[in-house]
């Protein structure tokens, strides 16, 4: 950048990337939603980083470059250089699948940022002010490797109310499109739905999931567009697949799935806790339980509640478990780790009266790197059994 960066001075240096309101010492000429030069207490150079006040993250320390020399231009195309390279070179991932995460937050060096891909459209979806304010820069960098991309940029309502920012409304074409992930087909909603529209992240244990499906009866709670049940029957062979997912519309799209894949799934609208205590009633059982729900735990303040749901949730799935079944039970919170998670698994199998047997522990696909300083990226979490 030309001109000399705003400057904010640490009262003390934060564990990781993230620096909080209390942790910020003084402030000199920055705004929110700008990118800072950021000094140590003793007022030497310590890196430069997002900058917003109002935020609970305050400050979001992107590079520990010497701020006074430091280019935003050169940075940004260097970082999405290396991404991309990641995802094309090293994972090869064009060779599966033409949807992928382009961007994972800190594991790409770019805080406050996810990017997926989803054919010819790149969807930014924004955690940050300051992110945000540099989505024409970010536009510029991509478009060096994806010359015919169209881009659309998502933030969720949380997120705005948070950080202080409204997303521009967006128009164009393509507003639904369709992927192949493994020879298996989606629409995604690239206006609606959650998140950027697709979960990428899930791409290995849905593939993963399938080849345990042969012959067994599916259950896919949380289902939202069909992923692992479709998997389940498209590659997995399954008997049959039931998918329950409360968002009706998420509903319609995995019936569209289910069609453009040319299988047959059961797809019901219904809140999960009624609909798993109605199947505990009926006596049902599945060979595979497929448990997958929203973030239950995304703030310290919902935290204890949101154990609570899981173990709820944990609970009841492995009632359904016929006898020597599997459940596939996931977490995607970044404040429960793997280890915690297991523990709430094994406590919901006893309460259940079911023992469970865990074979595998996997989280998200290569595509959704973590940083060595921010292990709170690692949030999805799959654990795999077998009960009885």
């Amino acid at each position: 950048m030309n001109r000399p960066l705003p400057k904010v001075k640490l009262a003390y240096a934060p564990a990781g990337p993230n620096a909080f309101r209390r942790m910020i010492g003084s402030v000199e000429g920055a705004s929110a939603g700008e990118i800072v030069a950021v000094y140590n207490k003793n007022g030497q150079p310590y890196g430069v980083g997002l900058y917003n006040p109002r935020s609970q993250i305050a400050l979001r320390i992107f590079t520990r470059e010497n701020p006074d020399t430091f280019d935003l231009t050169t940075f940004i195309k260097r970082q999405v250089g290396r991404a991309v390279e990641f995802r094309h070179k090293v994972l090869k991932l064009d060779k599966t699948t033409n949807a992928c995460r382009l961007v994972h937050d800190y594991g790409d060096g770019l805080p406050g940022l996810v990017v997926d891909m989803y054919g010819d459209n790149i969807v930014l979806e924004f955690y940050s002010f300051a992110m945000y304010r540099l989505a024409s820069f970010l536009e510029a960098a991509f478009r060096e490797h994806f010359p015919k991309a169209v881009f659309h940029h998502r933030a969720s309502s949380y997120t705005e109310t948070m950080e202080g920012f409204t997303l521009k409304p967006q128009t164009g074409p393509g507003k639904k499109v369709r992927v192949t992930e493994n020879g298996v087909m989606f629409e995604v909603d690239l206006a609606g739905g959650h998140k950027t529209g697709f979960f990428c992240d899930q791409r290995d244990n849905r593939l993963y999931a399938s080849s345990l499906a042969e012959g067994r009866s599916v259950l896919d709670i949380c289902s939202y567009t069909g992923g692992f049940g479709i998997y389940a029957m498209k590659l997995g062979g399954a008997k049959d697949v039931t998918c329950v997912e409360l968002d009706a519309e998420a509903v319609e799209l995995s019936k569209r799935n289910a069609n453009i894949n040319g299988v047959r799934i059961d797809a019901v609208c219904s809140d999960a806790f009624p609909y798993m205590r109605q199947m505990f009633q009926n006596s049902k059982k599945y060979d595979m339980v497929i448990l997958d729900p929203y973030k239950l735990v995304a703030s310290r303040e919902d935290r204890e509640y949101g154990i609570f749901k899981y173990r709820d949730f944990n609970r009841l799935a492995l009632s359904l478990v016929a006898e020597g079944g599997i459940f596939v039970t996931c977490s995607c919170s970044g404040m429960v780790s793997m280890d915690e998670f297991s523990f709430i698994v094994r406590g919901a199998a006893t309460n259940a009266g079911r023992r469970a047997h865990i074979f595998r522990k996997s989280g998200a696909g290569a595509d959704h790197p973590v940083s060595s300083d921010y292990p709170e990226g690692e949030y999805l979490k799959a654990v795999w059994a077998r009960v009885y």
